[in-house]
């Protein structure tokens, strides 16, 4: 079994990194909390969360405007600053999804996960789209949320693990 006595507690404030190689079963643990698969013996509670995924074209549905997505959701409050932090224009939320590139959808992703205000928030590989400034810049942003909430972040790059979690959990 992938998971055998595995346990994991995230209180608000942490930072935890699941850090491993391809097919070592992150993504499964992902999937796990977030209901979508169940396991097989055990349990597991996670209060409101939100995730972000690697493939930012995944998130959103093709046909709805980035705003018309984020409002289904959440409300807007406080977006501006959000997205002048991720260096996003305004323009961004009133197109389709295909219109923006990867890093750009990714960080709309991004804002909507953090304007739900979760208290767990489900981080996959968030920054892989992104180049090495926005990577920082966009970690920082999520770093200065930690008051309100528990970060769990899927990465492969072991430097952005060791800069940003409290505790790194080796798959392997």
């Amino acid at each position: 079994m992938v998971f055998d006595d595995f346990s994991l507690i995230l209180n608000k404030g942490e930072i935890k990194a699941i850090v491993g190689p391809s097919g070592v079963g992150k993504s499964t643990l992902f999937e796990l909390i977030l209901g979508r698969l169940k396991p097989n013996l055990g349990s597991i509670t996670a209060l409101n969360l939100s995730q972000v995924f690697q493939d930012p074209y995944s998130s959103f549905h093709p046909t709805y405007t980035i705003r018309e997505q984020i409002r289904d959701v959440v409300s807007m409050e406080g977006y501006e600053r959000l997205m002048d932090t991720m260096g996003l224009e305004e323009g961004y939320l009133d197109v389709l999804p295909h219109k923006l590139s990867g890093g750009q959808l990714q960080r709309c992703s991004i804002l909507r996960s953090l304007l739900m205000k979760p208290k767990l928030l489900l981080l996959d590989e968030p920054t892989s789209a992104l180049d090495n400034q926005n990577q920082l810049e966009i970690m920082k942003l999520i770093v200065e949320h930690l008051e309100d909430m528990g970060i769990l972040i899927i990465t492969h790059d072991d430097s952005l693990a060791q800069w940003c979690a409290d505790e790194i959990i080796q798959l392997s």
